[in-house]
């Protein structure tokens, strides 16, 4: 009976692992990715070139994953370029080469304007990131005159004036 359990027991031991190893490698190929930008000013006159410094970040790197950028305009009118002097037009797709690079949008119109980038991989993810310029007509009277909206001042007045703030007729 002690023999047969101890066969029984090799048996069972040996059918689990050979079930437990397997042939199929889980190899992931599509990495999540972000494109990370440096702060990008808000006011631009026309004619003016703003300057876009990005960074592709990935969680993982797969060596055949390749990546391309396109943009898109909904309002205003400019040029996008690439830091090698791509001129990029609007929804076409291009080839993205590395990781770091700068794009330069160059304002074309006296209107807002707001552009939609977009990353691509070969896996079909994307990421999209979203910049938009008021006009700035370069009048000193705009700049010396800060507009501030009701909320921000109503924290800046309860700060300065907690008690009296308590009492104010401005509701948020």
């Amino acid at each position: 009976m002690k023999k047969f359990l101890a066969y029984f027991l090799y048996t069972l031991l040996l059918s689990a692992i050979v079930c437990a190893c397997s042939d199929d490698l889980d190899i992931q190929q599509a990495y999540s990715f972000d494109l990370v930008t440096m702060p990008v000013q808000k006011r631009i006159v026309q004619d003016e070139t703003a300057e876009i410094r990005c960074t592709l970040v990935k969680e993982g790197n797969y060596e055949q994953a390749k990546f391309f950028i396109r943009y898109f305009q909904p309002d205003g009118v400019g040029e996008l370029r690439m830091d090698d002097g791509t001129v990029f037009l609007p929804n076409d797709l291009y080839p993205l080469d590395r990781t770091t690079f700068r794009l330069y949008y160059t304002s074309r119109s006296t209107d807002q304007q707001v552009i939609d980038v977009y990353i691509e991989d070969s896996f079909g993810q994307v990421v999209q990131k979203t910049f938009s310029w008021q006009n700035d007509r370069g009048d000193e009277e705009d700049e010396d005159l800060q507009k501030v909206s009701v909320h921000d001042f109503m924290q800046f007045y309860r700060a300065k004036r907690p008690l009296l703030a308590i009492y104010s007729p401005v509701a948020e």
